[in-house]
């Protein structure tokens, strides 16, 4: 079967629903097709706080009907193909859909068999992870269990959703263990693939400051590439070139590495990286007028995050309707990021930023500071507007 629409938008997440949401506010007769197969939509930056016991993991999810905006045609069901030369895609149930315009917003994909032995180890023996809704209970009870040793973090090399994350959990181990008298039998170690601990040199300086005081071990250009659970290690490759380093474990919490989905790497939208290719500010697909992109399947240089996806998606719904009344694509996202960075219980630094690390901060303190009030927003705040806001497009 074969059905055509004004707009198809493939992917339910938070690009995809948002962007819908601001088509329909700006033009309530747009005729819409949005193909997700997932009947659940997750708020996934609450996933560390659920790692860290704060809040339980039902609170990130909601059925994906209740956030699919009204008037909006949901397709359950998944992209196999894309035909841009044809305005087409096809469907895993064997159907085709056309368009007049796509917009292109799948998510990026977790890639855990890319480390050697995590599959398998995972969920089991302290190895943990907050990247995904059946794992990350076991982070909260890897932690509870957790008597002293060595607590190793990782972050991996290429880009991954919320690059902040990776860490922020190790903050809050820090600080559990202090909490519970265990921090002087254990040490605290963060081996990551960057070449330091944050991208931003104003938000770096005091990460740097605080892994001093906190007697944080650090690796960094250390990439994880096997998982040995018989003798509790990890091994890293060297970005540089060098050896690797094997690093024992008692508690190991895994960032996996991520890529672009598969059916996006393998299609003619994808950059030679995998990528949607589009002009990072129009966000305007490089060669086919028609299909504009966002979130975290664009290689767009600008950190992937939720707070990213609230400013593109108003850029893509106003450039796209702009292109069918042939009119000049005025709206230009800037690159825009907001990384809330959980220093502990109750401390947070509130990192934002946009294109080439330009500081791009919102409150009128110095938000490179850990605070109480940032805190309360990542945990309280930001999932609420979320939930009542940003998926409505009234933000």
């Amino acid at each position: 079967m074969s059905a055509h629409h004004q707009i198809v938008i493939v992917g339910g997440g938070t690009g995809g629903i948002k962007t819908a949401a601001w088509l329909k506010r700006l033009d309530p007769a747009v005729d819409i097709a949005l193909v997700e197969p997932s009947e659940v939509h997750y708020y996934q930056p609450i996933w560390t706080m659920v790692g860290a016991g704060v809040v339980k993991r039902e609170s990130s999810a909601r059925p994906e009907q209740d956030v699919m905006p009204h008037g909006v045609h949901w397709i359950k069901d998944s992209v196999t193909t894309f035909d841009p030369e044809n305005s087409s895609v096809s469907l895993a149930s064997g159907d085709t859909l056309t368009y007049d315009a796509l917009v292109v917003a799948p998510g990026i994909k977790v890639d855990w068999a890319k480390v050697k032995g995590l599959k398998d180890a995972l969920g089991k023996g302290g190895v943990c992870s907050n990247y995904g809704y059946n794992n990350v209970e076991y982070t909260w009870q890897a932690l509870q269990e957790f008597k002293g040793g060595k607590a190793l973090f990782t972050f991996p090399a290429g880009p991954i959703k919320c690059p902040g994350a990776p860490q922020k959990i190790m903050w809050l181990t820090d600080h559990y263990l202090r909490k519970n008298g265990l921090r002087d039998e254990s040490e605290v170690i963060y081996a990551a693939a960057s070449p330091g601990i944050f991208g931003v040199p104003r938000y770096a300086a005091t990460l740097s400051q605080l892994a001093e005081e906190r007697d944080i071990t650090t690796h960094f250009s250390r990439n994880l590439v096997e998982v040995r659970p018989e003798t509790k290690e990890a091994v890293f490759a060297d970005m540089n070139g060098g050896d690797e380093l094997v690093l024992e474990y008692d508690l190991l919490h895994v960032t996996p590495p991520q890529c672009a989905p598969d059916f996006i790497r393998a299609s003619p939208l994808a950059d030679a990286a995998g990528w949607v290719d589009v002009d990072k500010n129009s966000l305007q697909h490089t060669k086919y007028p028609n299909i504009f992109g966002l979130g975290d399947a664009t290689n767009t240089p600008n950190s992937k995050t939720g707070a990213a996806i609230r400013k593109q998606a108003p850029v893509v719904a106003k450039n796209l309707l702009a292109l069918f009344k042939a009119e000049e694509l005025a709206e230009s996202y800037d690159g825009y990021a907001s990384c809330p960075l959980v220093t502990g219980y109750g401390r947070t630094i509130m990192a934002e930023f946009g294109y080439g690390g330009k500081i791009m901060e919102s409150f009128p303190f110095d938000q490179s500071k850990e605070r109480y009030s940032m805190y309360a927003l990542k945990v309280y705040g930001l999932p609420s507007m979320y939930w009542n806001g940003m998926l409505q497009a009234r933000m």
